[in-house]
């Protein structure tokens, strides 16, 4: 399993632990494309390992779990297709992590935004430090949308009017709200507590009846598993001039210029 770690998407297994870390900080642990194929992998490794009995995923250093995907990686985004098939790449990947075997734990320390917010949500718990903020910016940054998958998602956890809030608003919410409303399960104080706690939470779940586990995740992620039709707002979305300017304006640093359109 050890040929899945790369320079920027870390994993190892020690005992019945097994750990991905996501390792671009400097990009605030952004994802490529070839990362998310590594994250896809891992998380087939652990289900074919009966050694595995939790996965925990964290993001290099404290100022981000993962901010999503890599902007620069939609410059190339030209023609319809390119957007249907990024999302469904993207549900491969997260769908995957969600069908994963095994109760899997996100410690999360930093900003938890776009598609690094998605992927703490597909896990079964998430536990944060008191500095972590939650949020899909996506309003105010680049003009695109959540998939309605991602947004059953979300809406499973908070509910669906918390989901428009966070989105309308372009907020970020800080810890003791995400802990309030179930988006955390937990808050530590800083990313020593947050490794320590992440690693006896996950020792301890290792102990207990795996079967137990198992049925009860995929019973609930059956009961939220049917999707609905959203290829053409995703295409309204993706291919508007309003997501070129907006993804220009992110990686120009200044403020995009709306036209709705």
């Amino acid at each position: 399993m050890t040929a899945i770690t790369t320079q920027d998407l870390l994993f190892k297994v020690s005992g019945s632990v097994a750990l991905i870390t996501i390792n671009r900080p400097d990009a605030r642990n952004a994802f490529t494309f070839e990362m998310y194929e590594k994250l896809a992998q891992a998380c087939e490794a652990v289900g074919r390992d009966d050694a595995v009995k939790v996965l925990v995923i964290t993001g290099a250093g404290d100022k981000a779990f993962s901010a999503g995907t890599d902007i620069s990686l939609f410059r190339d985004f030209k023609r319809p297709k390119d957007a249907i098939d990024y999302e469904a790449f993207m549900e491969r990947v997260l769908g995957g992590l969600e069908r994963c075997r095994v109760p899997t734990i996100a410690a999360i320390s930093g900003a938890c935004t776009g598609g690094g917010g998605v992927i703490a949500a597909c896990c079964d718990l998430r536990i944060g430090t008191a500095g972590t903020k939650f949020g899909f910016p996506i309003a105010r940054t680049l003009g695109n949308c959540l998939s309605a998958r991602n947004l059953t998602r979300l809406a499973a956890l908070i509910g669906a009017q918390r989901v428009k809030d966070l989105i309308f608003t372009a907020r970020l919410m800080e810890a003791g709200e995400a802990q309030r409303i179930g988006l955390l399960t937990e808050v530590v104080k800083d990313r020593a507590e947050l490794d320590a706690r992440a690693g006896a939470l996950a020792r301890e779940i290792a102990g207990f009846a795996p079967l137990t586990l198992r049925g009860t995740k995929e019973a609930l992620r059956r009961m939220q598993a049917d999707g609905v039709e959203d290829q053409d707002l995703i295409l309204m979305c993706y291919m508007s001039e309003d997501f070129r300017e907006g993804m220009s304006a992110f990686l120009e640093k200044r403020s995009p210029n709306w036209q709705g359109k």
